[in-house]
């Protein structure tokens, strides 16, 4: 069984920002290496947040239909749909790692996917559980 990598909604959003910068290659790359390898997995969540992003927090940002076209292209990644029993072991997950509820549901859906390291800027890197472990890509390299 492969390796599976979980990434968080602005990892994805720096990727199709093209004022972004150095933060654009580096999520170019890592994404890169996710579609070669088909290790990679997303969230309903990220998808959603994903969208709201790409259309208020870019310089530039794509058309609906540009849109609508990355997220069939995301959909065929490995997708965690959230369920009400998802939301219940995000509450447990936010109380133990004190971190916010929308960070919980991330990290649940990592630790649901078996992935084993969460990409993302936002939350601390680090070991979220024996099995999980959160990189920042745009820091650190990806591996």
């Amino acid at each position: 069984m492969k390796d599976k990598f979980f990434v968080g909604t602005n990892i994805l959003v720096y990727a199709h920002d093209l004022s972004a910068g150095l933060k654009r290659v580096r999520a170019m790359e890592l994404l890169e290496q996710l579609w070669l390898s088909g290790s990679g997995v997303l969230s309903t969540q990220v998808l959603q947040e994903f969208r709201v992003n790409l259309r208020r927090k870019t310089a530039n940002p794509p058309g609906i239909d540009e849109i609508r076209a990355l997220l069939r292209e995301y959909s065929t990644w490995k997708v965690v749909i959230n369920t009400p029993d998802s939301i219940v072991r995000a509450l447990d997950i936010e109380h133990r790692f004190k971190v916010s509820f929308w960070d919980a549901m991330i990290l649940q859906a990592a630790h649901e996917a078996g992935a084993s390291i969460v990409y993302s800027e936002d939350l601390s890197a680090g070991q979220f559980s024996a099995a999980v472990r959160v990189v920042n890509p745009l820091v650190d390299p990806a591996t």
